[in-house]
């Protein structure tokens, strides 16, 4: 009964907090909030519960390789927002993350393997989405009385499917699939349908910023969770995520503020030297 909840109310409230960050303080942060192992965490917890310590690691390792299909997703979910529908958007963002889950399900690669692909990954998936960003500020809309409610619901189904199916699919594949973008399809596809192409952008950015946190995560996790144990292996990890997004966010908020161009002062009118 404990993990039925806990399926069903983690991951969702953590969603909706995030959410709720976005309307406050913009998009991009929603997006930051949301890439943070928000959904990934309780479903790497809840098979760490239901399965051990050995099978949490060991999806805790794989999940460095989703972080890659995460990323392409952010990427073909940006492109298509341009010019497509919410759902077109979602249904071509979802096939291009699961076609490269499935792929990257075949490869077994050890923890700091798994980690330098996922950075490798982030860093161009980063640059290109932000070459799709369109100019203008986000639509200010008012959020329907069912939008917070929808978002919690939708969030609980998927992570409820996908930790009920992790018996049969196995640590490889469960690993893979759990940063599925469930928190991030959610955010960014309420983004697009009530703000436009500009907040769905400004969302993505955000989370492929939050990926370095969520891979630093799946790392911990996996390397810490057998020597030391699950609870002490998902704490040191959720502190390491946040001590490294935090890092990130200030590494971001120096470049901006460095990259923005300063007004030059008015010239004073050039003296007439003759006389």
């Amino acid at each position: 009964m404990t993990l039925l909840i806990l399926k069903l109310v983690l991951a969702p409230l953590l969603v909706v907090g995030s959410s709720l960050a976005g309307r406050r303080w913009g998009p991009s942060v929603a997006g930051t909030l949301v890439a943070l192992p928000i959904v990934a965490g309780p479903i790497l917890f809840i098979t760490y519960l239901e399965h051990g310590q050995q099978f949490a690691a060991h999806a805790a390792s794989a999940s460095l390789l989703g972080l890659v299909s995460l990323a392409v997703f952010a990427v073909v979910f940006a492109r298509q927002a341009r010019t497509r529908s919410w759902p077109a958007t979602l249904v071509i963002g979802w096939l291009a993350c699961l076609a490269c889950d499935l792929l990257l399900s075949m490869t077994s690669l050890p923890a700091p393997a798994g980690l330098g692909l996922a950075m490798a990954a982030t860093a161009p998936a980063t640059k290109a989405a932000s070459a799709l960003t369109q100019p203008g500020a986000p639509r200010a809309l008012r959020p329907p009385a069912w939008d917070l409610p929808a978002r919690a619901a939708v969030t609980a189904a998927l992570v409820l499917a996908l930790t009920t199916a992790a018996a049969h699919l196995g640590p490889d594949l469960t690993g893979v699939l759990a940063p599925f973008p469930i928190g991030t399809s959610v955010v960014a596809t309420f983004a697009l349908a009530q703000g436009g192409a500009p907040a769905a952008h400004a969302t993505l950015a955000g989370v492929l910023r939050g990926l370095w946190g969520f891979a630093a995560f799946c790392f911990l996790v996996a390397v810490l969770a057998v020597p030391v144990g699950g609870p002490a292996a998902f704490a040191a990890a959720t502190l390491g995520a946040l001590g490294v997004q935090l890092t990130v966010r200030r590494i971001h908020h120096v470049r901006d503020r460095t990259t923005t161009p300063v007004p030059l002062p008015a010239t004073e009118p050039a003296l007439n030297s003759g006389g």
